[in-house]
Formats: C-alpha cells, sequence, structure tokens
C-alpha cells in the first residue's frame, strides 16, 4: 500500500504503554535494558530506533540521520511496562531467576524492576503439562477470560494515561509506571 503524500506525522505526547506476555528471561533483559539506557549506565545496543539511521536520498548525498532524530518517536523515558506472568515474581526478582543479566546492573536497576509485578495470566495447563503457576486467571470458559484481559488492558490504559500517575489495577495486580 502505497503512503499518502499529506501524511502527517503526529509527535507523540504522554507514555507509550508496553504490555509483555510472560515476565521472563527476554522480558526482564528488554525492561532492564531501558532502564539501564535511562539512568545512563547502558547503550540502546541492538535498539533501531535510538541506535539506527536511514538515508535520505541518494548514496552521494551523504544524509543518513538517526531514526529517532528524523521520526517523531515515544521517549524512553515514556515507557510504561506491564505484563502478565503465572509466576508472582516481581521483574527484578523474575531477572534474578532467569540468570541472564549480571547482578551488579541488576541491583543498579532494583528498584524500578520490582515496581513491575505481572498480572494474573490467562494459562491452561493441558497445553503446558510440566509448567504451573499461582498467578493465574480463573473463569468458566476462554470467552470469559479474554473479557478479563480486555477489561484489564483498558484499565491499565486509563490508569496509564495520566503522566506521573501510577498504573495500577483496582484489583490488586502489578502495573508500573516506567519513571521513578
Amino acid at each position: 500500500m502505497p503512503v499518502r503524500k499529506d501524511a502527517e506525522i503526529i509527535e507523540p505526547k504522554g507514555r507509550l504503554g508496553v504490555l509483555l506476555v510472560g515476565l521472563g528471561a527476554v522480558s526482564t533483559t528488554f525492561i532492564a535494558g531501558v532502564e539501564a539506557v535511562k539512568k545512563g549506565i547502558g547503550q540502546p545496543v541492538g535498539s533501531l530506533t535510538q541506535m539506527g539511521t536511514i538515508r535520505l536520498g541518494k548514496r552521494t548525498d551523504n544524509r543518513v540521520p538517526l531514526i529517532k532524530e528524523f521520526v517523531p518517536l515515544a521517549k524512553l523515558e515514556d515507557l510504561v511496562f506491564g505484563a502478565w506472568d503465572i509466576f508472582e515474581d516481581s521483574a527484578y526478582e523474575a531477572a534474578m531467576h532467569a540468570g541472564v543479566l549480571e547482578k551488579d546492573l541488576l541491583l543498579q536497576l532494583k528498584t524500578p524492576l520490582q515496581k513491575i509485578k505481572p498480572m494474573k495470566a490467562v494459562f491452561d495447563q493441558n497445553y503446558v503439562k510440566r509448567l504451573s503457576g499461582t498467578n493465574v486467571k480463573t473463569g468458566p470458559n476462554k470467552f470469559k477470560l479474554a473479557e478479563q484481559l480486555i477489561d484489564e488492558i483498558a484499565e491499565w490504559k486509563r490508569n496509564c494515561s495520566t503522566p506521573m500517575a501510577p498504573c495500577r489495577s483496582r484489583r490488586g495486580t502489578g502495573f508500573a509506571r516506567a519513571r521513578p
């Protein structure tokens, strides 16, 4: 589909919610990486939006700005994380258990990572026989579980729209804003 010539790219405003399915090694590494960059103790290596460039015009024009300088993107400071997981461990505890990141780094990121506690997950042990968890939604059928997710996402979005309000659910599940 061709891009319209009159398309307007709007400057991002407010926070950008990032909801993750699972709070294991991959998710916690992603969150810890963002938090490390925000604290100035890491580089966004591998991030297309933060380190990638875009070529404008011909190669000989030598115009290659960073993507983040060319397109208005949300700032890392505006990212808000939430997750679902079958275990109740915070992002900090899950990252320590996963053992992917250095403990010294995790200790420096302990405060923001501890604020991210997973919401109850939709989980059916019929599909995963060798795994069980206690942080699991209950409902009479999959449709009702899907409705719970839809409601939870809507509530999360409402609660995270205020710039400095913590993202919390009235059900006591964990939402955490990215800013301290």
